[in-house]
């Protein structure tokens, strides 16, 4: 047998590639297109017009339109390299696992990082901005306002103790992704089919107040700000990786996911530039950096079109029902993301253990609902946007150099979607979205570094020994004989389940 590989070795080698099985790991391949879609747009849709809009429009002014415009190209020209790699490596993991299988291990801990900064920022951020819309649906409804005290958490710009409407949030989420995929998927279709009566509820509303007048000054910080607000609105289109994370739990997976990726991205960017031209044609562009307008802006531009409550309280229900569904993604995401990384042995592999139940991995989920409550609770987030549009931007674009470096490496392997005008258009996704990146802030790119520093220095200190690679390739990176081949608990690349689980639970399980 071939000695241990040398340590640039290990940094580099790559994960093997395997068809897709009947389960994976003791997750259950249960998800329809049609969830896999609705998974996309309900992790998309709701921050972009709920949360940032009123932080992008004072950047670009009118012109944010453009912003939506510069944003849903790069993520179309993204998306479509996404639907390649997810039809040619169609597992769990998202962008974290094309890495592992293209680029090497030690980019696919860096995409690692990437991802559970993006995911865990915007879910616990969304959670915060959940709080104001509820705040607002109880007081119109009941007259009775959360006291502060309960509403922030104490590092706010008003204290409080905890945010608590944000803490329960996330329990909920945790609880729905406990009892299975299929139950959450289920209950976020019925909200995100909801959420998007709502905004076209909205945007019918608003339209009876446009005016073209609004539209005068239509790029007051020019090209800069249009590019500023573009890289914040950027990490709401967080959703097209999120459905990648589904690659194990998804019926004809080769299939699904390039149809629900590519689904997803024109249902979203209609309603994003439905509802921006439809706020902006309310008010003048300056109106939008109004305080008053800071929480649960959107109701309170209906609020004051129509001169009575009810039909802010229409959207701030709406807001309620589909900021549940970003969260509920989101934290999916997350959950799928680390079982990935577990599964490789470059995190504990309690991470990986699946209850044969509910066919999910609880510890992994508990886990992810505690930091992410910890976060939601006690942290000022608002201002780290920024950081989730960073990770999503760099995941984008190894996604559309990975879609290169296979190509190359790989033009054998079976491939359900193949990327139109190929290699032009992986070459412009990673273009655009490299633009995108040069709108945000310097100190975004500080914290950034730091956070990939942390991750780096735990893979190389613990994740590399632990790989699942070294006992499955050979030093000169070679398959070793008969591994990735052997299915079942001695498989090394099969996650385990929990000590309860039935007889015969492992039987075709894949072999990954």
């Amino acid at each position: 047998m071939a000695g241990p590989a040398s340590f640039s070795g290990q940094l580099l080698r790559r994960k093997p590639i395997t068809p897709p099985a009947s389960s994976s790991g003791g997750l259950a391949r249960n998800l329809s297109t049609f969830q896999l879609t609705m998974f996309g747009v309900g992790a998309t849709v709701g921050t972009g017009v709920f949360f940032v809009m009123h932080e992008a429009v004072p950047d670009a002014g009118p012109a944010v339109i453009v912003a939506f415009l510069l944003a849903g190209v790069a993520a179309g020209l993204s998306a479509l390299c996404y639907a390649e790699m997810a039809s040619t490596v169609p597992v769990s993991g998202s962008t974290y696992s094309y890495a592992y299988a293209t680029l090497g291990e030690i980019v696919a801990m860096g995409v690692a990082a990437c991802l559970l900064l993006e995911y865990g920022v915007s879910t616990a951020a969304v959670s915060v901005g959940w709080g104001d819309y509820l705040a607002l649906l109880i007081q119109n409804l009941t007259g009775w306002a959360i006291p502060d005290v309960v509403r922030a958490g104490p590092f706010a710009d008003t204290p409080g103790v905890i945010n608590l409407p944000a803490v329960i949030l996330v329990a909920m989420c945790c609880l729905l992704l406990i009892r299975g995929a299929s139950e959450s998927a289920r209950a976020n279709a019925i909200m995100v089919l909801i959420k998007l009566a709502v905004l076209v509820f909205f945007a019918a509303v608003a339209f009876t107040a446009f005016s073209a007048d609004n539209f005068a000054d239509f790029a007051p910080n020019g090209v800069h700000g249009i590019t500023l607000a573009a890289g914040s609105i950027f990490f709401t289109f967080i959703g097209l990786d999120a459905v990648s994370t589904a690659g194990d739990e998804v019926r004809n997976p080769q299939r699904a996911l390039p149809v629900a990726i590519i689904s997803a991205l024109l249902i979203v960017i209609s309603i994003y530039l439905l509802v921006a031209v439809a706020a902006l044609g309310t008010q003048p562009w300056t109106a939008f950096s109004d305080a008053d307008q800071g929480d649960a802006g959107l109701s309170k531009i209906l609020e004051m079109v129509t001169g009575q409550t009810w039909p802010g309280t229409v959207l701030a229900a709406g807001a309620v029902i589909s900021i549940f569904s970003v969260t509920l993604v989101t934290m999916y995401g997350q959950t799928r993301i680390l079982f990935a990384i577990g599964r490789d042995g470059l995190l504990p592999r309690s991470f990986a253990v699946v209850n044969p139940r509910t066919h999910t991995p609880v510890r992994n989920t508990v886990v992810v609902a505690i930091v992410v409550g910890l976060l939601a609770g006690f942290v000022p987030l608002d201002s780290l946007w920024d950081l989730v549009s960073i990770g999503t931007l760099v995941a984008f674009i190894v996604v559309s150099i990975g879609v290169l470096v296979l190509r190359r490496t790989r033009p054998d392997l079976p491939r359900g979607f193949r990327v139109p005008g190929y290699p032009v258009t992986p070459i412009l996704s990673v273009i655009a979205c490299g633009y995108v990146l040069t709108g945000l802030h310097w100190y975004t790119y500080v914290w950034f570094l730091l956070w990939l520093s942390v991750v780096l220095a735990f893979y190389l200190l613990w994740g590399r020994r632990h790989s699942r690679l070294n006992t499955l390739l050979a030093a000169d990176g070679t398959l070793l004989e008969g591994a990735g081949t052997v299915a079942g608990e001695d498989d090394p690349y099969d996650a385990k389940l929990d000590p309860a689980d039935a007889p015969g639970a492992g039987d075709g399980r894949d072999a990954r």
